[in-house]
């Protein structure tokens, strides 16, 4: 996708972001990389993309601070 100015392909935003581009092509399907357009059976990822976060972290532990008996 050397074309497009301003955006990166499947692979190169797997390479920055440490996931697999398998990965990398539900997020874009899923809608959870703002401004990713879909170009035939490929998409274009801007380059300022943030990896999106993992919904399974984002609340908190709440046995983090008990101990075992």
């Amino acid at each position: 996708m050397n074309g497009i100015k301003g955006y990166i392909s499947i692979r190169e935003a797997s390479y920055r972001w440490g996931v697999s581009e398998r990965r990398v092509n539900q997020y874009c399907a899923a809608g959870r990389i703002p401004d990713a357009s879909r170009f035939g059976r490929s998409w274009a990822i801007p380059e300022n993309a943030e990896k999106p976060s993992d919904p399974r972290f984002q609340k908190q532990r709440r046995d983090s601070g008990r101990t075992s008996t």
